[in-house]
């Protein structure tokens, strides 16, 4: 095939096996040394602060900074794939869920908290899935400012604060606070996103049965 039928037959589908999908992949990865590096530094599921919290703070810096990084070429590069647009929203959701539970294990972060955003990620995951036939719903601006504000809380309280600056420890609280807020915020946002939606496809498919 020549330059020329190649250009007439249309751009080139990026295949599965792309650097921002292996940057994916390496994010789930990360989560069970992640896990691990916790319970290492922390025997008895007691909040500690030696140099495996520290080796944990580091996978999660590592791995956020992968979903920023493999999104920005994905873009840039023409390389979105089916896979990667599945694989992505699981890993972050993976990192996020495990990070939050095993805080609430260190008894770090009230179970509560945890609940409130695990409930709202996976339920909205499941809620798009839902109204997938009538159409998908877009990623807000909340919803990106939701996961900035959550992934800055977490780091947070991974950093061992209390033993440098007891003080500090508020402020994660604080920056936690906003974070629920938000989630539920913006979970609310995307639940009436949805009905708006499941309303216009159902009106649009008894118009279409009104047909003659």
């Amino acid at each position: 095939m020549t330059s020329t039928d190649a250009t007439a037959a249309g751009p080139r589908r990026a295949g599965v096996w792309n650097l921002p999908n292996v940057l994916t992949m390496i994010r789930i990865a990360l989560v069970p040394f992640f896990v691990w590096f916790l319970v290492a530094d922390a025997p008895g599921l007691h909040s500690g602060a030696g140099p495996w919290r520290w080796a944990a703070v580091a996978a999660f810096a590592v791995a956020i900074y992968t979903d920023k990084l493999d999104g920005d070429i994905a873009r840039s590069r023409n390389l979105v794939t089916d896979f990667g647009k599945i694989a992505d929203p699981i890993a972050d959701k993976l990192l996020i869920g495990s990070a939050l539970v095993m805080l609430s294990l260190l008894g770090e972060l009230p179970w509560w908290a945890t609940l409130v955003i695990l409930v709202r990620e996976w339920g909205i995951t499941a809620l798009r899935f839902f109204v997938i036939r009538y159409g998908v719903i877009p990623a807000s601006r909340g919803g990106k400012l939701k996961t900035v504000v959550q992934t800055a809380a977490i780091f947070l309280y991974l950093l061992p604060l209390g033993a440098f600056a007891p003080w500090l420890v508020w402020v994660a609280f604080a920056v936690m606070m906003a974070a629920l807020a938000i989630t539920v915020w913006t979970g609310v946002e995307y639940v009436i996103e949805a009905l708006r939606l499941r309303a216009k496809g159902r009106q649009a498919g008894t118009a279409k049965g009104q047909e003659p």
